[in-house]
């Protein structure tokens, strides 16, 4: 009697080997040298949320195969794991649970360490790194004193972002749309003295995307963010209100209209608002700016909103033709950009345009296509011409060589010079809640702001606070965490009372994973040695102007302090694409995300992950369907079912049969194909060979050639090409076919590029651009073959309607373009 083949089940499988692997410290890397190739593969690191979805599952299960492939290539791979502990998200649903945030983070980081290894990944945990950790944000306030050392970090009174229903001030990252990108509220201004970074310093640095293998939409992304303009600044002489003169300076990047100037605008926020501003306009003006403040940049820079502004009744001179000219405030311009004033060039720019046919204003030509004067303009004309109404430029043209010229004038007389203005920020950083690293830093009424001694690092974040937002920061509520004692002179000091945005920690967070357990420095040079840079960086493209822009200036510098020798952090990233449910993206917000446990007890952790990338490409995502774990847990069934049958069979060498010969030709096509598919990340088309081999291994298990040593070679290939993607069933075969432990130590498989090769093609043949008939051919075919084989197709011949071809254009291999 025939014995029963053994049933494929996962919930025996999977818990046996993670535990072996764990116990055996199988992923642990080497510091070493002469160790392999270093390769340090990084995914970004998670909030501590609570459960992971299966969105986060795709986030994570394909940076783990391509890890795991990487150890197989013979790389010495580290792929550590952290948590990004500490915000406003675990402040507040600690708030709504009614548990404090530490033991609201505790309790998900369990749950997640838990979720992350029933889910096989190779992480190190050994690296280990928690950002809520006082061995961790220690030597985050440490960076923070080398900032602030090298004159970095500083604090100023500064009207910022604030969100109304958190209760602190987010960066100009944070906000979206004009609302905070936690909460969705509508954000507003306030004047507060806050922390920040100078990360305007590196602006033209981080244009240079040198070395760099990024998606090109991110490097458009941040350069966009940062906003490059060249123009000039230029001094407008301006009458106060009392009567006594000063100058107004402007920034343009069109000094090629300055004879077009027939008004000024100032932001509401500029400081010389209240001085020009005559006793007869005051009430206006101060209405108007009182207004103005209440508003979003997004709303004040909206193209469909009608152009506002009031007269201060002040007038500024232009010096390039000594006319008069008056002065607005208008809240479609902004302090934060140039210099927060402008000069109105109704002729030539759209939104002054505007303005001045609401305001009754001189509009006048000074850029005519022709080079003659046409008249009444109907519209700003904003296209390329010659100078008209310029004084001694007329009919300077192209625009590069009429700015040049006047620049240089501008400069000879005194009155300004050429400038690059950028329109990214200093990276505002203090944070008026709770859960974050505090600020190292305390006030003395003696000697300021000072910077607390290494030594006296961490600066602990009090455990018994009420951290209910309330507009201040809670700390500032604890006599005990405020009270200090001035370094410099020992007396009593008050310490700072915000804490540090956590993207501050999470700018660092992977280099601390080089030497995680160090207690002298927050790395050692011998592991930034080994390590850094990131050779891949893989996660969402959501953080391109936070935390990846943040991360380049951390590294800069800290290269500039002399603390590390790299240049960047990350040389190659890749994000992934959005898993939509229910026609939306996955998100807890949204409440259509999918837990994976139920999953994993019913059809195993491999079969979510092979379903998750069976889905899509990694960079483009696609739609979940759970019909799709039932059908992969299916296929792996088929793959152990087919061991079962033949592992106890006897062995041949074989005769060398044309069907043996196919089948390692399928097998070598298999490790070409899988090879190229898991270095683009197109698992879809990974796992889709895999099945292509299975259904051929399955055939010929039925023939005699399932007993030849080229079918279990061909058997063995599918067992390791399976290994980074169902690392579970991967192993457990391997065993079942008489291998020594593991599977994930052995060589990836070689392939030979003769055997891989293809021997037939599918010629796509198209009749004037539209496919008209699709023909197998063998690849060694002659293009005078192929053009012979398309034209006499039916189809083709139909549309030919018996005329010869004009042209025939072949693509080898791919495609035959007719043209009649």
């Amino acid at each position: 009697m025939t014995a029963k083949t053994p049933r494929y089940t996962p919930a025996e499988i999977e818990p046996k080997w993670q535990a072996r692997w764990e116990a055996d410290q199988l992923y642990r890397s080497s510091d070493e040298p002469g160790a392999g190739h270093k390769w340090y593969a990084l995914t970004m690191f998670p909030y501590t949320s609570g459960d992971l979805h299966v969105g986060h599952w795709f986030a994570f299960s394909v940076p783990d195969v391509h890890a795991r492939y990487k150890r197989m290539r013979g790389n010495n791979v580290m792929f550590p794991i952290g948590f990004d502990a500490f915000g406003l998200p675990a402040e507040n649903a600690a708030i709504k649970e009614g548990i404090h945030p530490a033991e609201y983070t505790s309790r998900n980081m369990r749950n997640m360490t838990r979720q992350f290894k029933s889910m096989g990944a190779s992480f190190e945990w050994d690296r280990l790194v928690v950002t809520c950790e006082p061995d961790y944000y220690r030597w985050t306030q440490w960076l923070f004193l080398q900032f602030f050392k090298k004159g970095l970090a500083y604090r100023a009174m500064a009207p910022v972002n604030w969100c109304p229903k958190d209760q602190t001030v987010l960066a100009n990252e944070q906000v979206i749309d004009g609302r905070c990108e936690r909460c969705d509220t509508p954000v507003i201004k306030k004047d507060l003295e806050q922390w920040f970074f100078k990360i305007t310093d590196y602006a033209e640095e981080l244009l240079r995307f040198d070395g760099l293998d990024w998606p090109e939409h991110i490097v458009t992304m941040q350069t966009n963010w940062i906003g490059r303009s060249e123009g000039l600044e230029m001094d407008f002489p301006v009458e106060l209100s009392d009567g006594s003169q000063d100058k107004l300076r402007i920034y343009t990047t069109r000094p090629d209209t300055l004879f077009g100037v027939t008004f000024m605008v100032v932001a509401p926020e500029h400081p010389l608002v209240p001085r020009l501003t005559t006793e007869r306009h005051r009430e206006n003006v101060e209405q108007y700016v009182a207004r103005a403040r209440n508003e979003t940049e997004i709303e004040r820079l909206s193209t469909e909103r009608e152009k506002s502004g009031v007269f201060t009744g002040a007038y500024a001179t232009n010096p390039m033709n000594g006319e008069r000219v008056p002065v607005y405030v208008a809240d479609y311009v902004l302090m934060t950009y140039g210099t927060g004033a402008i000069m109105g060039v109704p002729g030539h720019d759209d939104r002054d345009f505007e303005f001045a046919k609401k305001y009754d204003l001189e509009i006048r030509e000074v850029i005519s296509p022709t080079g003659e004067s046409t008249g009444e303009l109907r519209e700003a004309f904003t296209g390329e011409g010659k100078l008209v109404n310029s004084g001694q430029f007329d009919g300077m043209a192209p625009k590069a060589d009429a700015i040049a010229a006047i620049n240089s004038y501008v400069r000879t007389q005194g009155w300004g010079e050429p400038a690059v203005k950028y329109r990214i920020r200093d990276w505002l950083l203090s944070r008026q809640r709770y859960w974050g690293p505090p600020i190292p830093i305390v006030y003395c009424e003696e000697h300021g702001a000072v910077p607390l001694p290494e030594s006296e690092l961490p600066v602990l974040l009090p455990y018994d606070v009420d951290f209910q937002p309330g507009g201040d920061s809670p700390l500032a509520r604890s006599a005990a965490f405020v009270s200090a004692t001035c370094p410099t002179c020992g007396k009593p000091a008050r310490r700072d009372t915000d804490t540090m945005d956590t993207f501050v920690d999470s700018s660092w967070y992977f280099l601390r994973y080089v030497s995680p357990r160090y207690e002298d420095g927050p790395w050692t040079d011998s592991g930034a040695d080994t390590w850094l840079a990131v050779d891949q960086y893989m996660g969402g493209a959501e953080h391109a102007v936070l935390h990846l822009l943040y991360s380049r200036f951390f590294i800069k510098a800290l290269r500039d302090m002399g603390l590390l020798q790299i240049n960047e952090p990350f040389i190659r990233l890749r994000n992934q694409g959005m898993i939509v449910q229910g026609g939306a993206k996955m998100s807890k917000s949204r409440g259509n995300v999918i837990p994976p446990d139920e999953m994993v007890r019913a059809h195993g952790a491999d079969a979510v992950r092979a379903a998750l990338m069976f889905m899509g490409p990694w960079a483009e995502g696609g739609t979940w369907d759970d019909a799709n774990v039932e059908a992969i847990h299916r296929f792996l069934a088929r793959v152990y079912t087919l061991v079962q049958k033949v592992r106890e069979l006897p062995v041949s060498d074989g005769a060398g049969s044309e069907a043996e010969h196919d089948l390692l030709r399928i097998s070598h096509r298999a490790v070409k194909e899988c090879t190229e598919d898991i270095e683009a990340l197109k698992m879809n088309t990974y796992i889709s060979t895999l099945m292509t081999l299975t259904r051929e291994l399955e055939r010929h298990a039925r023939t005699d050639v399932g007993r030849t040593s080229a079918f279990r070679r061909s058997l063995d290939t599918l067992i390791l090409l399976l290994a980074p993607c169902t690392p579970h069933l991967a192993e457990e075969l391997w065993a079942n076919t008489g291998h020594e432990y593991s599977v994930h130590r052995q060589k990836w498989p070689a392939y030979d590029p003769a055997m891989a090769a293809a021997e037939e093609f599918e010629l796509v043949v198209q009749v004037n651009g539209k496919v008209r008939a699709r023909v197998t051919l063998p690849t060694a075919v002659s293009e005078e073959k192929v053009k012979e084989v398309a034209l006499a197709q039916a189809r083709v011949q139909e549309f030919l309607g018996g005329k010869a071809p004009r042209k025939m254009i072949y693509i080898p291999g791919k495609i035959l373009s007719i043209v009649v």
